[in-house]
């Protein structure tokens, strides 16, 4: 059995009708850059995450960055963010000429752990950039309270989080901005590059409206320097198609993290499965279980054909690029410990049970043999 790590393949079958569809509306209409299918998108986004504006881009990436541009950040000043995430957390602060300040991670949750930043933060702080990894929200009460402390802008990177809520309440509506990506492979994926910010400050709206269209209001007029990053339309179209299933698909991920967790439980000395905090709800963008020995536990379960993926491998202040940070090992134990053990198994919502099950089979296969 060949299990891949995400198959799209079934979920563009069930759609790929509405999807043509919508597809050649946007070339008979001949408006593929910034038309109404990205207008529909960012007011059906907003409203979802219960926020008073969307603003389509070009990417996650741009979205963080454009984000703290809006919030002022500057070269030298200093952004406190997690060194166990994706490098586009940090490369956002680093591009404007900012410094990262990392704080060490919660081992059951893989977030930022609140209780550490507070020693982070110096004269020069200006924001905090929290990650909810994995599809699960970043403990935000205590950071609130310590932006609130602080004079601190907050910029959550939701990257991974498309409906993921905090005590009842949709990631997203916690900082003065929120960055969500659409790459092809997150639970709402567009056909390529694709991004969004949400907010619910008007002024923050509209200097992050003015950024991604090169700086211009009103058109060749350029007042601040800004990017072309623009949410095309065409991606747009396919993303509203797909937009009205996230419900349904996040329901089905959690479904299949639950198998997973009962299929898994009796290797409980060997497998840690992902730990879902009180009052959260975790829509499973990766399932990500800790094991010893996971170079190896990777290596046989893709001879028996099964995929998986280290999600990361190196965390962000041992990276070559951030030498100049002065970083070294041993600084951020749990993250570096979670390097070292993280594994993701195969998931997405038309994963099936059998799939599951081998998967399983052969973790305890590696296990009985290594023993």
């Amino acid at each position: 059995m060949n299990i891949p790590m995400l198959d799209l393949s079934e979920q563009y079958q069930h759609l790929k009708g509405e999807i043509y569809e919508a597809l050649e509306q946007v070339m008979s209409s001949s408006r593929f850059i910034l038309g109404e299918n990205v207008k529909k998108l960012e007011k059906d986004i907003a409203k979802y995450s219960h926020v008073a504006h969307g603003i389509g881009v070009a990417n996650g990436s741009d979205a963080l960055h454009i984000s703290l541009l809006a919030c002022g950040i500057q070269p030298g000043d200093e952004v406190i963010t997690t060194p166990f995430t994706f490098f586009a957390t940090a490369g956002s602060i680093a591009r404007i000429g900012a410094k990262p300040v990392f704080v060490d991670i919660d081992p059951k949750t893989f977030n930022i752990n609140p209780g550490l930043i507070e020693e982070k933060i110096t004269d020069k702080t200006k924001a905090i950039i929290p990650v909810h990894l994995y599809g699960q929200a970043a403990d935000m009460d205590p950071i609130l309270e310590i932006a609130k402390k602080y004079h601190l802008a907050i910029v959550e990177d939701a990257a991974q989080a498309i409906g993921a809520e905090y005590k009842g309440r949709k990631i997203g509506q916690f900082g003065d901005t929120a960055c969500f990506s659409f790459f092809p492979t997150k639970n709402l994926g567009a056909f390529g590059d694709a991004g969004m910010i949400i907010t619910n400050n008007d002024e923050l709206a509209e200097k992050m409206r003015v950024i991604r269209v090169h700086g211009s209001k009103p058109k060749y007029y350029h007042h601040v320097l800004g990017y072309n990053s623009r949410l095309d339309e065409m991606q747009a179209a396919i993303l509203n198609v797909k937009f009205p299933h996230i419900d349904e698909w996040n329901e089905l991920r959690r479904k299949k993290a639950a198998y997973y967790n009962e299929l898994l439980a009796e290797l409980d000395d060997v497998v840690v499965t992902p730990y879902e905090e009180e009052n959260r709800y975790h829509i499973y963008h990766q399932y990500t279980i800790r094991v010893k020995d996971r170079d190896a536990l990777q290596t046989y379960l893709k001879e028996q054909g099964i995929s998986t993926m280290i999600y990361y491998p190196l965390p962000l202040h041992l990276q070559p690029v951030f030498a100049d940070l002065g970083y070294k090992e041993g600084d951020f134990p749990e993250s570096e410990k979670a390097a070292k053990e993280v594994l993701s198994l195969p998931m997405y919502p038309e994963l099936k049970q059998e799939q599951q099950e081998y998967v399983v089979a052969k973790i305890k296969e590696f296990y009985r043999k290594s023993s």
